[in-house]
């Protein structure tokens, strides 16, 4: 769980009872949607915290806040928290031997051990893939776009790729497999951002 916390001027009144949660879907700084969900407390008077629970971004604020100051803040927090989150690169961009580990480990931890590809490489960017996967020899491509992105994006292109490996097409029991990983809906939203922003064609997934 990934926790920010920061400090403002404003000061609640504590005796201002607290507001029920409120559940809303807002654009990240990506410009994808993103499920956010608002807890106001009249006993948090200086703070506003922000954690992932989920595929939720939770943000906790004072419940004196007006639905303008709940707005500014909200949005701050999403992007403090995603520039945060974007400096954790993965261990797995030094080398095509860390790709390879890194996917090893993503096959035990979310594929029974059952895919494991011959090769793994970094590969210059291709024009509308983020990666690609040759099942006949068991190969891996993964596009150099994807070496500053989260760690937790480039785990699901390789668990996207790895899952190729067991199914070819991208059928029911294709995304049932990639749907294991936990982060795959987040994941796909990101790419489609990044894709946009660089004007590419890719879908955001890594396709065959």
């Amino acid at each position: 769980m990934s926790v920010l916390a920061l400090t403002f001027v404003s000061v609640a009144d504590a005796r201002v009872p607290s507001l029920r949660n409120r559940n809303s879907t807002q654009r990240n700084t990506a410009g994808t949607e993103e499920n956010v969900e608002v807890r106001r407390s009249a006993r948090r008077r200086r703070t506003v915290t922000a954690y992932r629970d989920g595929d939720k971004l939770v943000v906790l604020i004072p419940a004196t806040m007006t639905k303008a100051e709940e707005k500014h803040w909200v949005a701050e927090m999403q992007r403090k928290l995603q520039r945060t989150e974007s400096r954790r690169a993965s261990p797995a961009r030094a080398s095509d031997e860390a790709l390879l580990l890194r996917c090893t480990q993503l096959s035990q931890r979310y594929l029974d051990g059952t895919a494991q590809p011959a090769s793994v490489r970094w590969v210059p960017p291709m024009r509308t893939r983020w990666a690609s996967c040759t099942p006949a020899d068991r190969t891996i491509r993964v596009s150099e776009r994807l070496r500053d992105v989260p760690s937790w994006v480039l785990d699901y292109v390789l668990v996207h790729e790895l899952a190729h490996l067991r199914v070819a097409e991208h059928n029911r029991t294709f995304w049932n497999l990639v749907r294991r990983y936990p982060k795959t809906e987040r994941a796909i939203g990101y790419l489609e951002g990044l894709s946009a922003a660089e004007r590419v064609g890719g879908s955001g997934c890594g396709e065959t």
